[in-house]
């Protein structure tokens, strides 16, 4: 019998999509940006300290060997031909930070997660040292000084893994975020592996100048980072290297396939939302919250709590474009949790089931702040807190203002963002995992009072990095001039409530807020003995004095 015959779609580019609760690898069509096939793994948190958060690098590889792997396979199903795939790009959760040995290819520790809290005593001896007047560590990088970056979750390895120091003085040690760790690794790794990173990434490590776009020698100083040990930075958009596929894979096919995108994943949804204008925002819904507004050629810093960044530069030649962000810690997180931790959902996709069974969370509010707060407050400070309890409260209520908590984090940030921009958002664009419970977009809608917009191919992430891998030089296969992207599908939701009602929900969650600061001090976040709080892994409940009154029964929805 003969063979089926292999489907001609032209040019294709593949995403390595590596996020903090998944990996994913897709591929497009670059001539439609047509999602053809992709396969996810879901990647293991480690929590071994309260307040702790790590992942195993090896298992985070592996997921993208297996992911590719799989695709492949799916695609061979589908009788497309994956010599056709061009160009691969990488996005990936920012800031966690790894170190390796560049001489035998193994990590030295675990990933240290942007979640993770442990360097918290570290930030507060670090920024007695920052003149009040000369705030050189913003004015340089557009952050605050915080757990979440890079700089001091390095130092902590420094001081604390004597594997890395003492690779660090045998010149054997390799530092990089996720972007710098399987670039290196699918190019080769000890065997002429490429160690580099792109801009967006680079400027989410607090030891990159966001105006010279180069490693600052005064931040490396005020950190005690050695410089040999950091990748070399790149441009979002080129040839980095070559792929070298390990020969158990059956994906050998991609052997060679140039790596030609690099993007942190807020600032490829960008990409992938195509918002190359200035005053164009989207907001991503992951295991975070992100809301990026493009800012153009010119650095704004924010008077309401939100950071600068660098957006995007699609190419060696091109301008670097940058963004004001909002940064929530806690989004799809925190229906994780639920899951695993408090067992009231079996998947996360029962929770938009049980939300809607009650349609109201009663008068149920819940701070997820499991790891701090981060923008507009930045409070390291605050925990996670479920308050307005009664015996009438369920799961299903929890469930629902556990939704809540996404939608009114978003309106603080949205709130900074019109603030800080001076012109209101008109409406809002969304993408993420998150945005495919339809619930949960029109609370949204509700609670921020303006039309929430959706692609109908919400993998805006992935799409963006395969934009900026197809469109580099010496690819060529993805034009980004305008008049050749392609017109995308829209969802829309509408708000459907009364403004003052929004608004009356809106302030009580904001009280709510002030309920969760001030519940932890600096001994207990960076010592981690789990004695401090409760035994969960990722924060502990504060609730009203109703709390003894309820029985595990409200909890498990019986009546």
């Amino acid at each position: 019998m003969a063979a089926a015959k292999k489907a001609v779609l032209g040019p294709l580019v593949g995403a390595v999509d590596q996020g903090t609760s998944s990996t994913r690898f897709l591929v497009f069509n670059s001539k439609t940006a047509e999602l053809l096939s992709h396969h996810q793994v879901e990647i293991k948190q480690e929590f071994p300290r309260e307040g702790w958060v790590e992942q195993d690098p090896k298992e985070i590889l592996q997921s993208v060997y297996e992911c590719i792997e799989k695709t492949c396979e799916k695609l061979g199903q589908l009788n497309i031909d994956i010599s056709n795939i061009k160009a691969i790009g990488v996005s990936n959760q920012r800031e966690t930070t790894v170190v390796w040995d560049k001489l035998t290819g193994e990590p030295l520790y675990n990933a240290v997660v942007w979640l993770d809290l442990r360097t918290q005593s570290t930030v507060e001896n670090l920024s007695k040292r920052i003149p009040g007047n000369n705030n050189f560590v913003k004015s340089k990088t557009g952050l605050p000084l915080s757990t979440y970056f890079s700089a001091v979750k390095l130092r902590w390895l420094l001081d604390n893994v004597r594997k890395v120091q003492r690779a660090v003085e045998e010149d054997r040690a390799l530092f990089g975020t996720i972007d710098s760790w399987l670039i290196w690794s699918l190019t080769g790794g000890a065997n002429g592996g490429v160690h580099c990173t792109d801009v967006t990434n680079a400027s989410r490590t607090m030891l990159f100048n966001i105006h010279s776009l180069e490693w600052d020698k005064e931040l490396c100083e005020f950190f005690e980072i050695p410089m040999k040990i950091l990748p070399n930075v790149r441009s979002s958009s080129e040839i980095y290297g070559l792929m070298k596929i390990s020969h158990s894979l059956k994906a050998g096919a991609l052997e060679g396939v140039p790596i030609s995108g690099c993007l942190g994943d807020q600032s490829a949804a960008l990409v992938g939302q195509m918002c190359f204008q200035d005053g164009q925002a989207k907001n991503t819904y992951g295991t975070g919250c992100f809301l990026l507004c493009n800012t153009g050629r010119k650095c704004v810093f924010s008077e309401h709590g939100l950071l600068t960044t660098v957006a995007y530069k699609l190419g060696r030649d091109k301008p670097v474009y940058y963004a004001l962000e909002g940064s929530v810690a806690i989004a799809g997180a925190v229906i994780r949790w639920l899951r695993d931790n408090l067992g009231i959902i079996k998947t996360s996709e029962e929770i938009e089931k049980l939300a809607k069974e009650v349609g109201t969370s009663y008068g149920c509010y819940f701070v997820p702040a499991f790891s701090g707060l981060y923008a507009p407050y930045w409070e390291p400070s605050a925990r996670g807190i479920i308050c307005g309890l009664t015996q009438f409260t369920n799961k299903c209520h929890i469930a629902f203002a556990a939704l809540e908590a996404v939608c009114f984090q978003t309106r603080e940030i949205l709130d900074a963002m019109n603030r800080d921009c001076g012109i209101p958002l008109s409406h809002l664009q969304v993408d993420g995992g998150m945005t495919n419970n339809k619930i949960l977009m029109q609370l949204q809608a509700d609670i921020l009072y303006i039309p929430v917009v959706k692609p109908s191919m919400p993998e805006t992430t992935a799409l963006g990095a395969a934009m900026a891998a197809g469109a580099a030089e010496g690819v060529g296969v993805w034009s980004l001039e305008p008049e050749d992207l392609s017109a995308v599908t829209m969802e829309r939701f509408e708000p459907q409530i009364n403004a003052e009602e929004s608004e009356i929900r809106y302030s009580t969650w904001k009280k709510a807020v002030m309920k969760s600061v001030g519940w932890v001090t600096t001994q207990s976040s960076e010592s981690g003995d789990p004695s401090i709080f409760c035994s969960l892994p990722l924060g502990f409940f504060i609730v009203s004095s109703m709390v003894m009154l309820i029985g595990a029964r409200y909890f498990s929805g019986i009546p």
